[in-house]
């Protein structure tokens, strides 16, 4: 797929929050409004995460579930927008953002980095309906965004979408036994970071503690910028930054680059 976008500049110069700026106890919990004015205000990156509701809207939320964050159970598929936009996350004073809220607050101020979490299995339906939805709400937004996912083919049906927009693959060392319930032929397809040029990607945000993989240096080799998650401390980011190009932190203030 030739003619991808390159990564803003941007996205290499601030620190990225990763599920943005978010503290709990502060009544910020991840993925949250306030999380995400809070990173707006420290000029940092932001990295979200989104689920499919029932009735097709992009929801900024991590987890299939709702019962690490919520006092709901279930399925974040089976719940339409507005019902979990009325679902109050755990130590916020509001619910579930949708992903055309999220644009509103950032509204181009700084990158926003976007991980389309994947839909197959568990009832969900597979790569599509979460794509076409993130590329609805992207259309028109004049800020420095990118999108990424696991899943090559959902990053692949964003090359379709909204081609206009940079796209790169979310991976790792894909250890069979951290990354279950991925059957073990698929982590060691992925491992490899197969799929990089059929998809149009333009970067990678990889596992910090992989990043010595062969694989990813010569990706970097080529020009893909390679990103990394998730930096808890300043010792681990000093690491990180001998090979990564930008870091996704988040539990202690990370610094800008000078």
């Amino acid at each position: 797929m030739s003619g991808a976008p390159a990564l803003p500049a941007d996205f290499l110069r601030r620190p990225i929050a990763h599920r943005a700026l978010h503290d709990r106890a502060a009544g910020r919990p991840e993925n949250s409004r306030d999380a995400i004015r809070a990173a707006v205000q420290a000029g940092y990156g932001i990295e979200i995460d989104l689920q499919l509701s029932a009735d097709g809207q992009a929801m900024v939320f991590h987890d299939d579930t709702l019962e690490r964050l919520t006092a709901e159970t279930g399925p974040v598929f089976a719940r339409g927008a507005a019902e979990l936009s009325a679902i109050g996350l755990m130590d916020a004073a509001d619910g579930i953002p949708t992903l055309a809220e999220v644009l509103r607050i950032i509204d181009g101020q700084v990158p926003l980095l976007i991980e389309l979490k994947d839909q197959a299995g568990h009832g969900r339906p597979g790569p599509g309906p979460l794509e076409q939805a993130t590329a609805t709400a992207l259309a028109g937004y004049r800020g420095p965004v990118a999108v990424m996912s696991f899943n090559p083919e959902m990053v692949a049906a964003m090359a379709r979408l909204a081609p206009g927009i940079p796209r790169g693959i979310t991976t790792g060392s894909y250890d069979p036994d951290d990354y279950a319930p991925t059957p073990p032929d698929v982590c060691d397809r992925l491992r490899a970071i197969p799929d990089y040029d059929s998809v149009g990607a333009c970067f990678i945000s990889h596992e910090w503690t992989d990043l010595d993989r062969p694989r990813v240096a010569e990706l970097k080799a080529r020009g893909a910028a390679v990103l990394c998650w998730t930096i808890k401390s300043s010792a681990d980011e000093a690491t990180a930054r001998r090979i990564a190009d930008n870091i996704t932190f988040e539990g202690y203030a990370a610094p800008f680059p000078a």
